[in-house]
């Protein structure tokens, strides 16, 4: 039942969001028209002659905004964390828009106009917001009947709710009773639905008690009543627990990783498309790369190794070859030499490393190739570090084996921290704080800081 409140509230909010960012658009492209003349570069469009592009550049805003989270943040989120979740929503959204404008040589349309819209908002969206929380508790505690709820647990397991309902009003619940199942039965429970007229029924009962709670769910079942199970039983620290079903069999699902949404579609989308147009814009580049290592030594011009991917899954990784041909075979004699610690092998002068290959690896072009094993869906543009397989193995730590929770990728935050001057585990830490915090945003962030690092080669080996 409150989810279901919650996710009318939430429509009701996207759908309002969605005709105030026309709004917006409505008024930074009047604005543009009035700014004067000398400001004009192109051909004046009147509004109603762009409806339908006007319509994808706030569809293109409704999603960047809810790929930021913004319609799914966490309870008690301040005015200012909610204000720049707006700020990077739109921020995408003109991004994209500039860029599909560019590539589909759209000339009617004044770029200043389109970063207007953006500024406009993500300030009045932010605005609204305010208002709406607002609206939404003056609402909730004013409202004349609140839903009803009945409490079973014991008098320290119920409290937990019972603050909880106290500190958010805008859920409009009232606790009517509270009933403990080690003293009371289910036929108790069942006489008092009989009797009052109870919304909803909350069991805080833990693990010991769900022999008891099933017979008591039961009841609910039989007078009709929602029940809701406090799935607290399960302790963990970083999993994020969702409902779903299977065959209709209800499934608790604890997850570790970014569940899938639109958010992670859209980065899977936009990381093909992004290695489809560097693949062809630095082709020339890569042919060239190709000539100078093939003309510098003997071998290959490819390096492919075995590397763990998505849940361990093996796939090729290709990389420019840098360093001899035989030098897997000269590792094992190299290895008193090895300056990382943990299973990782790295050399800040290793000899093996032709010459042409020390500059490929300052530059990291030597990376390039890996782009293909983003297009094929084996990679991203962002992710952590694919690893061999044979260190894979040799993770001492299990929780370091959760980064492979994660498609693995061309640069993150070990690349633009410093790469080889930061330890294993600080490496290992970075992967996962990577996967908790991940969003398209934090990707950018990512992705932008990559090219200073890689123009100065910090941290490069």
């Amino acid at each position: 039942m409150l989810s279901q409140h919650r996710q009318i509230r939430n429509q009701l909010h996207q759908i309002i969001d969605l005709l105030l960012m026309m709004l917006c658009l409505y008024l930074a492209h009047t604005i543009r028209r009035h700014l004067g003349e000398e400001f004009v570069l192109r051909r004046t469009v009147m509004f109603r002659e762009q409806l339908l592009l006007a319509a994808a550049v706030v569809i293109i805003g409704h999603y960047s905004l809810k790929a930021q989270g913004f319609y799914h943040r966490t309870i008690g989120l301040s005015p200012t964390e909610v204000f720049w979740s707006a700020v990077r929503g739109m921020s995408i959204c003109v991004l994209i828009v500039l860029a599909g404008l560019y590539v589909l040589d759209v000339r009617d349309v004044n770029r200043a106009t389109i970063f207007l819209f953006g500024g406009l908002s993500a300030v009045g969206l932010w605005l609204f917001d305010l208002a709406w929380h607002s609206l939404t508790i003056m609402t909730a505690t004013h409202r004349r009947k609140h839903r009803t709820a009945v409490l079973v647990g014991s008098a320290a397991e119920n409290q937990g709710i019972v603050d909880l309902i106290r500190d958010h009003p805008e859920w409009a619940i009232a606790v009517l009773e509270q009933l403990n199942l080690s003293v009371q039965s289910a036929e108790d429970l069942e006489k008092l639905l009989r009797e009052k007229p109870v919304d909803v029924v909350i069991f805080t009962s833990g693990k010991s008690s769900l022999n008891d709670v099933e017979s008591a769910i039961l009841a609910c079942e039989v007078e009709g009543v929602e029940a809701w199970l406090v799935a607290d039983f399960v302790r963990t620290s970083i999993t994020r627990p969702r409902m779903d079903e299977l065959m209709g069999k209800p499934m608790l699902v604890f997850r570790s990783a970014p569940d899938v949404s639109w958010a992670l579609l859209l980065k899977n989308v936009l990381d093909r498309f992004g290695a489809a147009v560097l693949l062809v814009l630095l082709s020339p580049l890569m042919l060239a790369i190709a000539v100078l290592i093939k003309m510098g030594s003997q071998g290959p011009v490819l390096f492919r190794q075995p590397r763990s991917g998505l849940r361990g899954r093996v796939f090729i990784m290709n990389k420019f070859r840098s360093m001899v041909s035989d030098a897997e075979q000269r590792r094992m004699e190299l290895m008193v030499f090895n300056e990382m610690d943990g299973p990782v092998f790295k050399i800040a002068k290793d000899p093996r490393i032709t010459s042409i290959g020390r500059f490929l690896r300052r530059t990291s072009l030597d990376e390039l190739p890996q782009l293909v094993n983003v297009l094929r869906g084996e990679m991203s543009l962002v992710g952590p570090r694919p690893l061999p397989v044979h260190e894979i193995k040799q993770f001492k730590s299990p929780w370091q084996r959760r980064r492979l929770s994660m498609k693995p990728g061309i640069t993150c935050l070990w690349q633009i921290a410093g790469r080889n001057t930061i330890g294993f585990e600080e490496w290992m830490r970075l992967d996962l704080q990577y996967i908790d915090t991940w969003s398209l945003w934090l990707d950018f962030k990512i992705l932008l800081k990559t090219i200073p690092v890689v123009l100065v080669g910090k941290g490069a080996h």
